[in-house]
């Protein structure tokens, strides 16, 4: 109890520090990042190193070797400036060989869609020679052109990668040559080891492309998106970048993407002998339709991990493929009556002996540990709450490393628990908890941050132990100290149909009781999302909460962290139980004695738009004013892994699609509203927008519309971000301060 005094204590000191500041928020600096927290960004464990993590220089032109006992430096490993017949002077991004001996180093990279990307490699070799020194010289991996995913073979003695959607190896043990593995690649057409669009975007993934443990053997992806419908864009010259080609006539973008009920691409996994050239396809039994998520070896070269799901992705298999023989066997398969979620890739890791996975079949998310050959050994976690990460087993100890939400869907911590569930929690702060363990499972980086605390980065040893603190964002809550910072609060509500749902509430900071304020609801309400968690942030909503409005966020039916029943209810009748929790979510603050319930306003970004006009089409007119940012609206627009996952086809649930479109309810839209996409959106379609203004034409309904050439679904460049929040900040003031 006196831990919690004083905890509630520190949290009131801080509030109360930041909130009398005294200076007004200003758009341009929240936009501009300069209350951004100060962070460390691409850590990596060095391989074969349980002591070490490496990271490069703010100036990214240095690979730095950090300590993980002191997260003091230790060495320089890379360095542009020093290196011999170094021709960059910056690069963008490292990776290690698996045995620790070789960097990959980016440059030049060039963004394609999410997660993909081009870039020009080098390699650098970090092993001494006899005297103890390294050559220090850098090579460049390709003299073909820009490469993407490159993948050392576990000696380091290879590179496979893809340019142009063919795979090519380079040997350095063969004086860097450099052969063409597949020949078939085309664009829009054949692509061999990364993934299509479609997977990229919903898989979250960008390399399909793997080596055996034994270095003998490739194994990756093929994707033949030929019967793949088209999308095209146009592409203008535009400022910030400008492309001169289009200044006279425009440009297209054309790709392939797989909406609702349309042909995706048809998938197979190949293998590639590299000592005798030979190709196999891989006898996997897929569905008509299927989707093959990732490829992994496990630690024996005989077995290539193949996870697949069916079309309605409601039954997960992972098969142990040989990759010389082709043939595959089923370990383990995993079943819903709704969907598998997207989470459960990520959190398999394979053992020499053992495999872990993560599942909601027994109603939340939990975590099983495997034989390699498919037998359940035991249930590690149980409980009413959620498993977020598995972190790795310490083989050592038997113990598991793993993130859950035990204590609060709002809050995450870091736990261990051993092979008789004796568990301890590691992270000793309240709040948002992430961490990044060293390759033996010795140590691990905590980044945490809670509504009051802004990120604080600490290295502890795997008892939980604080060894350094290396961000406390000091500097940051001196800077907020002079402003006035308006602050979260959570609280809770029962809707009518007796469902408790979360949310946070910002006031302005000279907040009275006696007055009466317009109110502003965000949300983003996609399945699985949360957006009513205990972490630090200033964002648009601050400046909008500190220039008089009362900001209001609930995380409606479908959202995340409350276990399956929660959030997959609304599995074939999407944005209807959401926008109904939003009004609901209106109605209720409505009767607080402070809120004008005649002046509220709802905003949201991609599904968050799209809930911004379900909600506001609802039938209940509580919404004065609306802004959709790169909304769907309708899931007939809208690819096939995420729809589908949750709606199934338009053939097979024509009446659900009808319900979920914000089309069909359109007659009942009420209040102002304000449209706005991007023309080169690749992921929520121009088409959304453009077919949806254009049934509010024809239903004589007026709205305002803001579009942005060239931008895609992050509306960003140059002065966009500035641009945007300053139209969405005058829309507000115009439709709710007056």
């Amino acid at each position: 109890m006196k831990r919690i005094n004083i905890v509630l204590i520190l949290c009131l000191c801080t509030l109360f520090s930041f909130a009398q500041g005294g200076k007004a928020l200003e758009l341009k600096d929240i936009v501009g990042g300069k209350f951004r927290p100060e962070n460390i960004y691409g850590v990596i464990p060095i391989p074969g190193d349980g002591e070490h993590y490496s990271q490069m220089n703010a100036e990214g032109t240095q690979i730095i070797k950090y300590s993980f006992k002191t997260g003091k430096s230790v060495e320089v490993l890379f360095d542009a400036k020093t290196a011999r017949e170094c021709s960059f002077k910056k690069f963008d991004g490292y990776s290690f060989s698996p045995d620790g001996g070789k960097l990959l180093i980016a440059t030049q990279k060039v963004p394609i869609y999410r997660h993909s990307y081009t870039a020009v490699y080098y390699t650098y070799s970090l092993k001494r020679n006899l005297d103890g020194k390294i050559n220090n010289v850098v090579e460049k991996l390709s003299d073909g052109g820009p490469q993407q995913t490159p993948v050392f073979s576990p000696d380091g003695n290879m590179v496979a990668f893809v340019r142009n959607n063919n795979i090519f190896l380079v040997k350095f043990l063969y004086g860097n040559s450099e052969s063409q593995i597949t020949e078939d690649g085309k664009r829009n057409a054949i692509i061999n080891g990364i993934p299509d669009w479609v997977y990229e975007e919903e898989f979250s993934f960008n390399c399909a492309l793997e080596f055996s443990p034994d270095n003998q053997m490739l194994a990756y992806i093929r994707f033949d998106e030929t019967n793949v419908p088209s999308y095209s864009f146009p592409v203008f010259a535009g400022e910030e970048p400008h492309i001169n080609a289009y200044e006279k006539y425009p440009g297209e973008y054309t790709y392939k993407y797989p909406k609702t009920g349309e042909a995706n691409s048809m998938v197979s996994v190949r293998t590639f002998d590299i000592k005798s050239k030979v190709t196999r396809t891989v006898k996997l039994p897929l569905d008509a339709g299927g989707y093959i998520p990732r490829i992994r070896f496990t630690k024996s070269p005989d077995k290539l991990a193949i996870f697949t799901l069916n079309r309605h992705q409601n039954r997960f298999d992972l098969f142990l493929a040989n990759p010389r023989s082709t043939e595959c066997k089923l370990i383990l398969r995993d079943e819903s009556d709704t969907y598998i979620k997207e989470d459960i890739f990520d959190n398999i890791i394979f053992y020499p002996e053992y495999f872990s996975f993560v599942s909601d079949k027994s109603g939340y998310n939990h975590l099983y540990w495997y034989t390699i050959g498919g037998n359940l050994v035991k249930q590690i976690t149980s409980g009413s709450y959620e498993v977020k990460k598995f972190l790795g087993w310490d083989a050592s100890e038997n113990t598991f490393y793993y993130i859950s939400n035990e204590e609060s869907p709002l809050r995450q911590a870091v736990y261990k628990i051993d092979h008789k569930g004796r568990k301890t929690k590691l992270s000793t702060q309240i709040g948002i908890n992430d961490a990044q363990f060293s390759t033996d499972m010795k140590y691990f980086m905590n980044r945490y941050s809670n509504l009051h605390t802004p990120t604080v980065i600490t290295l502890n040893d795997n008892q939980g132990k604080v060894l350094s603190t290396l961000i406390t964002n000091e500097k940051l809550k001196q800077t907020l100290a002079k402003y006035s910072v308006p602050q979260k609060e959570f609280f809770t509500f029962k809707t009518k149909d007796g469902v408790m749902l979360n949310g946070w509430i910002m006031k302005p900071v000279n907040f009275s009781e006696s007055k009466k304020y317009p109110a502003l609801m965000y949300q983003y309400s996609g399945p699985g999302s949360q957006e009513v968690v205990d972490s630090w942030k200033i964002s648009w909503e601050t400046y909008m909460a500190s220039r008089g409005y009362i900001v209001v966020c609930v995380d409606g039916r479908g959202t995340g962290g409350r276990g399956a029943a929660f959030e997959k209810c609304t599995y074939l009748n999407l944005g209807v139980k959401e926008a109904k929790d939003q009004v609901e979510t209106a109605e209720y603050i409505a009767s607080l004695p402070y809120i004008d319930k005649e002046r509220i306003g709802i905003w949201g970004w991609s599904f968050g738009g799209y809930m911004t006009l379900m909600s506001m089409s609802e039938g209940t007119p509580v919404f004065k004013a609306g802004v959709a940012v790169a909304p769907v609206t309708d899931w007939n627009y809208y690819d096939t892994i995420y729809g589908e996952r949750f709606m199934r086809t338009p053939q097979e649930n024509a009446e659900g699609y009808k319900n979920a479109s914000t089309f069909t309810r359109a007659d009942k839209f009420h209040g102002s509203l304000l449209l706005v996409h991007g023309m080169a959106d690749d992921n929520v379609h121009f088409q959304n927008s453009a077919e949806y203004a254009e049934h509010l034409v024809q239903l004589g309904k007026q709205f305002d519309m803001q579009v942005y050439t060239n931008r895609n679904h992050s509306i960003y460049g140059g002065n966009t971000r500035l641009h945007l929040y300053t139209k969405l900040t005058n829309f507000f003031d115009q439709n709710l301060k007056q």
